[in-house]
């Protein structure tokens, strides 16, 4: 499932990031790996502030979207 339907404070693992490969270079160097966890702290209309390798981050509804957990 993508990351906006995961459910506020519990810990997923990331299975997969989509995109083109620029988008996937981006998210890795954030810490959107596939095998570590993410947990979703907040979402405002979609955009969602995760918790991600001890480091508080937002995205958009668009690139949580890639995220797959």
């Amino acid at each position: 499932m993508p990351l906006t339907l995961a459910n506020r404070g519990e810990e997923n693992i990331i299975k997969r990031i989509g995109g083109n490969p620029d988008t996937r270079k981006f998210l890795e160097n954030l810490g959107f790996v596939a095998g570590s966890t993410v947990t979703v702290i907040n979402e405002i209309s979609g955009n969602v502030i995760v918790n991600v390798k001890n480091s508080r981050v937002a995205v958009s509804k668009e690139i949580a979207c890639k995220i797959m957990v």
